[in-house]
């Protein structure tokens, strides 16, 4: 009895420290999750800033003959989503105007629009927009006026976001795969030393159709849509009708877009789905090749040339545009471990 009362005395003691061990650690949890409930109260409008910027970004790419803005899309992490919000708006979109034809309704259509993640695609297409216009505006005589410094802090763009695919491929490559990314680079190569069109007034079919082949080379890393507008002759017409606002130009660019979307989109979501590794091996070469498009020293037609005497100034404004990639990559690096972005906005390593 007496020693069963000594250990119930013993008992007693530890009882009250693992009781109050359990109570000041439900305050601390309580605590630090109001704080960090707290310190994440911004966090959508952050990310919705962050998203525009990131539009606005893939935007000014954009406006660049040579620079991909698929290419910067990889770069900042949203090129997955929006591949997927494309395919549905695509798929919405058709739907919208076949089954509203036929008398349908628009059931199928609100499956796909709902399936958009409108938080993370509208603030990028408002950013695109919005770079697009002001690009058009701004870049256009930068291109005109200093063309070797330009594409100098492009191929400086480009060079360093070549590290972004490739982490994503994920491992070492294999020799096949090796040998597939330098044949995607001979294939842009090969693309990017086209001979360049005459600029010419287009008809709306054209323009159309010149828009659903752009919008492809919007979504496939490496390849530009406006340097193919520029080798097709469409590149001044249409930075002339956004500054213009010549709006039967830009409405037939925006059907064509369209339609180029749910053409094109599909296929490579599911390559990504189910050959994503191969895939972004491609999409590696293909911006290894597109180099070629922004070689610092050319002729207006394209002609590559030695480098002249500013290769100095020039190799500056290369390091220049490396480095604004790679604070780009350091900067959102920061914000994912501060929780301040998402941790799917952020390139898979």
């Amino acid at each position: 009895m007496l020693r069963t009362l000594h250990h119930s005395a013993e008992r007693e003691p530890r009882l009250r420290s693992g009781l109050t061990e359990q109570l000041t650690t439900a305050r601390t949890t309580t605590q630090q999750a109001e704080s960090g409930h707290a310190s994440t109260r911004l966090h959508p409008v952050v990310r919705a800033v962050g998203d525009g910027i990131r539009g606005a970004l893939i935007g000014f790419a954009e406006i660049v003959p040579g620079v991909s803005g698929g290419t910067i899309a990889l770069l900042v992490g949203v090129y997955d989503s929006l591949i997927d919000g494309a395919g549905h708006l695509a798929r919405g979109v058709a739907l919208t105007i076949g089954d509203g034809i036929r008398g349908r309704g628009l059931s199928r259509a609100a499956v796909h629009f709902r399936s958009v993640r409108w938080n993370v695609v509208l603030p990028i297409g408002v950013g695109m927009l919005l770079a697009i216009v002001a690009g058009a505006a701004v870049l256009a005589p930068l291109l005109e006026q200093y063309p070797t410094g330009t594409r100098a802090v492009s191929a400086g763009l480009i060079a360093a976001s070549l590290i972004v695919p490739a982490r994503m491929v994920g491992g070492r490559w294999t020799k096949r795969e090796i040998l597939i990314g330098l044949l995607a680079a001979g294939v842009a190569v090969a693309l990017t030393s086209l001979p360049r069109g005459g600029e010419a007034e287009p008809t709306l079919l054209i323009v159309a159709f010149a828009a659903a082949l752009a919008v492809c080379a919007l979504i496939l890393p490496g390849v530009s849509g406006s340097y193919l507008l520029l080798i097709v002759g469409m590149y001044a017409p249409t930075l002339a009708a956004v500054n213009d606002r010549n709006f039967a130009y830009l409405g037939a660019f925006i059907v064509g877009a369209i339609v180029g979307l749910g053409l094109f989109v599909s296929g490579l979501q599911w390559l990504l789905k189910n050959r994503r590794r191969v895939t972004l091996v491609i999409m590696t070469g293909l911006m290894l090749g597109s180099l070629r498009a922004l070689w610092p020293w050319q002729t207006e037609s394209g002609e590559v040339l030695a480098p002249e005497g500013d290769l100095g100034p020039v190799l500056l404004l290369i390091a220049t545009g490396a480095a604004v990639v790679l604070g780009i990559l350091a900067t959102e690096a920061a914000l994912m471990k501060r929780r301040m972005l998402s941790p799917e906005i952020i390139p898979a390593p």
